[in-house]
């Protein structure tokens, strides 16, 4: 959705599309139409759309040079890199619309309910005889950093009976408790009788998620627009915690996980499919609008820059920040797919 987006704002401001592809890397079928080339490629993630004249110094034919992206005034050029990631946001809204019409809520995570801060302590329970208040922050148990609330229930579960050393945050100072979970006996989903660990902390303030629900099919375009709104900036929230440290940079998934989870979706029925792609889209339409060379927002400074300036900017210098910005892309899709590959080994590895 976010190629066509800047495929379609390109063909309707009339620059020339050289290339459309659905996936990156070698092009495995391929047919022009046109003036286009449309193919898929070998690596099915995302995809691409070149134009002629978008890259640094190409030369141009004389003929064509009124057609080449370069060659556009600056807003042209921003409506056709903007296209990208508002298709993204509005396939969002559209699929939170249609979900929202056929009756059904969406939920959106609430981030400060997400986060491993303890609400409510148990009286009788194990946390509150180790001393475990409200408020506190939980930062590790056992030296596994926790990130959220899940984080902490599933180490916690796993571990009943067993002493466990908690780091807790209190009034800016790490404190460490130790707290032995409670065996609890529970029926698990296939009907056995299991035992669980328990200490007694509870979240309050309605749960994890928000839902949000239409009332009638002429109030869901509304509520999908609401919806699609809490989403963005739940992904801007997520991103400003990564930035500042707030939750580890191991929560940064790459390819693989994206695979898995759409693969877990899809199994789960075509509402959890089409409602992780809407995450996925409306988190890929946010993160490209990032003021980062390379990524649509970062392309969107430099023509605001020239707008301002009066005149083209300095091809080295454009060709330098690109090759910066896909630096740090590159580094950031290396660390995703080494945070995927430890999950996986972790995954086939737990006892």
């Amino acid at each position: 959705m976010h190629e066509l987006g800047h495929f379609l704002v390109a063909k309707a401001s009339g620059v020339k599309v050289l290339k459309f592809s659905l996936g990156f890397g070698p092009k495995v079928v391929g047919r022009r139409i046109g003036e286009t080339e449309y193919m898929l490629s070998a690596i099915p993630l995302g995809g691409y759309v070149k134009m002629l004249g978008e890259e640094p110094g190409e030369e141009l034919a004389a003929a064509e040079k009124e057609r080449a992206f370069n060659q556009q005034s600056v807003l042209k050029r921003i409506l056709i890199v903007l296209a990208g990631p508002v298709f993204n946001i509005f396939l969002t809204y559209a699929i939170f619309t249609a979900v929202l019409s056929a009756g059904l809520p969406v939920n959106v995570p609430v981030l400060g309910n997400i986060l491993p801060v303890v609400d409510e302590v148990e009286a009788g329970y194990p946390a509150a005889e180790a001393g475990l208040r409200p408020g506190d922050v939980i930062v590790k148990i056992d030296g596994v950093r926790i990130d959220t609330w899940f984080d902490m229930v599933n180490v916690v579960v796993k571990n009943p009976g067993r002493a466990l050393d908690f780091v807790v945050k209190r009034d800016g100072e790490l404190l460490t408790l130790r707290i032995t979970p409670r065996s609890v006996e529970e029926v698990d989903p296939e009907g056995k009788k299991v035992l669980i660990g328990r200490i007694g902390v509870k979240k309050l303030g309605g749960g994890f998620f928000e839902p949000i629900q239409s009332d009638s099919l002429l109030d869901a375009p509304a509520k999908g627009a609401v919806a699609t709104y809490k989403m963005g900036f739940f992904v801007i929230d997520s991103l400003e915690m990564l930035i500042t440290r707030k939750v580890s940079l191991k929560n940064i998934s790459g390819p693989v996980t994206i695979l898995q989870e759409s693969g877990k979706a899809a199994s789960a029925g075509p509402v959890a499919y089409f409602m992780f792609m809407a995450l996925l889209s409306v988190n890929l339409g946010v993160l490209n609008l990032l003021p980062v060379p390379i990524l649509d927002g970062g392309h969107i400074v430099m023509f605001l820059i020239e707008g301002i300036k009066g005149g083209p900017l300095n091809e080295r210098t454009v060709a330098i920040t690109q090759r910066i910005g896909l630096a740090l892309i590159l580094l950031l899709m290396a660390f995703a797919l080494y945070n995927d590959f430890v999950r996986l080994f972790s995954a086939n590895n737990t006892p």
